[in-house]
C-alpha cells in the first residue's frame, strides 16, 4: 500500500478521497489551527501545524515520513474567480509545494488548484521545477460533475510521476468520466426535502435559484440567506417564493461529498470556509482511483527508463553499457516473460527456453547479468519504500 503525505491538507477533502481509494496516510500538514483540528478529528494519522513557506524547517519532517506520494492543494484565493486575481504570497505557496516535491522526490505527487491557476506565472515556475526534478506530468482540468460529484466545480490537477512521459495518466482519467453531469437528485435520490434552493450570486446579473435536477454551482467559502431585495433573474430555475431557502452548512458539506458523519470544528463562518475551500471528496477519490490503477499497472510492468537511470546513477555505468544492459533485459523478457521482480525460478525458466539455449554462451551470460542487475534495482526500490 502506497504511503501519502498531504500538504495544505485543510479539513481533509483530498485526504478522505485518497483514503477511500485505498491509500495509506503517514501524515498531514496544515497551518490553520481550526482546519488542523477538524482534520485531526477525522483521521488517525498525525497532523503537523507547520508553515510550509519555511521549507528548510519542514523538509526534514516530511522526509522522516518517507512518503511514496505527496498530495496537496496550495491556497488558491489569489488565482480564484472570486478573488482579485493578483499573484502574491499565497500564490507563492504553489512554488513552495513544487520545491518540497523536488527536494523529497516521491515517486508520485498530486497538486490541485482552481482551473485558472494553470495559466498563472506561479504555476509556470512550479511546472519548470517539477520537470527539472524528472517528473512526467499529467495536467488536466476536471469538472467535478462528471466525476460523481453533484456540483459544477472545475479544478486543475497536476499529477507527476518520476521518469514518466507527460500525459501518462490522461487515458486513465478520461476513460472513467461520466457522459452526463451528476445532479443533486442523482446523488441524493429522494432524500432531500426541497426541489429548489437559493445560492447567493456574486452580483444580480447572475441567477440564484437552482433545481435539484441539475448540479449545484460551485460551493464557495461563504453562505448567505435569501436577501429581502433579491430581484430575481430570468435564468432562475423557478421564481423565488417563501418555500425557497439557502442551503444549510451540512447540506453544503454533503454536496462537497463529505460523509454525513464527518466531524466539523470551529464556528459557522469557519466551517463554511473549510467546506468551500475543500476538494470534493468524490473528486479526490476519482483522481486517486485513476492513479491507483496506473500504479498497479506500472508495478506489473518493467520501467526500462527508471532502470536505465538507476544503472547510470547507482552503479554507475557508462551510457553505452547502460543502453546495452537495458537492451539485453528486453531480450530476456522477449524470450521469457519477466515478472516484476525476477527470482531464481525465473532464471531457471529462462535457461530452459529454446531461444535462450540457441544463443552463444557469451550472450547468455550477458542476458543473465542484465536480469541480475534488474533484480538488484527492484531490491533497491523496495528498500527505498
Amino acid at each position: 500500500m502506497k504511503k501519502i503525505a498531504d500538504l495544505f491538507a485543510g479539513c481533509g477533502g483530498l485526504s478522505r478521497g485518497f483514503q477511500d481509494a485505498g491509500f495509506e496516510f503517514v501524515g498531514a500538514f496544515e497551518y490553520w489551527e481550526t482546519a488542523a483540528a477538524c482534520y485531526e478529528a477525522n483521521f488517525n494519522h498525525p497532523v503537523f501545524r507547520e508553515d510550509l513557506f519555511d521549507i528548510h524547517v519542514i523538509l526534514p519532517k516530511i522526509k522522516a515520513l518517507n512518503p511514496d506520494i505527496i498530495i496537496g492543494g496550495p491556497p488558491c484565493q489569489d488565482f480564484s474567480h472570486a478573488g482579485k486575481r493578483v499573484e502574491d504570497k499565497r500564490a507563492a505557496l504553489t512554488e513552495a509545494y513544487a520545491n518540497i516535491v523536488a527536494a523529497i522526490r516521491p515517486r508520485w505527487f498530486v497538486m490541485e488548484n482552481v482551473d485558472r491557476a494553470q495559466k498563472s506565472g506561479t504555476y509556470a515556475t512550479a511546472r519548470a521545477i517539477f520537470k527539472n526534478a524528472g517528473y512526467g506530468l499529467t495536467e488536466i482540468v476536471l469538472d467535478a460533475s462528471y466525476c460523481g460529484v453533484p456540483q459544477k466545480r472545475k479544478r486543475f490537477f497536476c499529477i507527476g510521476s518520476l521518469d514518466a512521459v507527460d500525459g501518462f495518466l490522461s487515458d486513465y482519467i478520461t476513460a472513467n468520466l461520466s457522459d452526463t453531469e451528476t445532479t443533486l437528485r442523482d446523488y441524493f435520490g429522494e432524500s432531500l426535502d426541497f426541489e429548489y434552493y437559493y445560492r447567493h450570486p456574486r452580483n444580480y446579473n447572475r441567477r440564484a435559484v437552482y433545481s435539484i435536477d441539475e448540479p449545484s454551482p460551485t460551493v464557495r467559502g461563504m453562505n448567505r440567506p435569501v436577501p429581502p431585495g433579491y430581484p430575481g433573474h430570468p435564468n432562475d430555475a423557478r421564481a423565488l417564493d417563501k418555500s425557497i431557502r439557502a442551503l444549510t452548512t451540512l447540506e453544503r458539506a454533503l454536496i462537497q461529498t463529505f460523509p454525513p458523519n464527518f466531524k466539523w470544528a470551529g464556528n459557522k463562518t469557519e466551517m463554511e470556509q473549510m467546506i468551500g475551500n475543500a476538494v470534493p471528496v468524490k473528486l479526490a477519490e476519482f483522481v486517486a482511483k485513476a492513479l491507483a490503477r496506473y500504479i498497479d499497472e506500472c508495478e506489473r510492468q518493467i520501467n526500462y527508463l527508471a532502470f536505465s537511470n538507476w544503472l547510470t546513477h547507482a552503479q554507475p555505468l557508462c551510457e553505452r553499457t547502460c543502453r546495452d544492459t537495458v537492451s539485453r533485459l528486453k531480450r530476456a523478457a522477449a524470450i521469457c516473460a519477466l515478472p516484476s521482480v525476477p527470482d531464481a525460478y525465473y532464471l531457471f525458466t529462462l535457461e530452459q527456453a529454446a531461444d535462450y539455449q540457441s544463443l552463444v554462451p557469451t550472450v547468455r551470460s550477458q542476458l543473465k547479468r542484465a536480469v541480475s542487475l534488474y533484480a538488484d534495482y527492484c531490491s533497491a526500490q523496495t528498500a527505498n519504500g
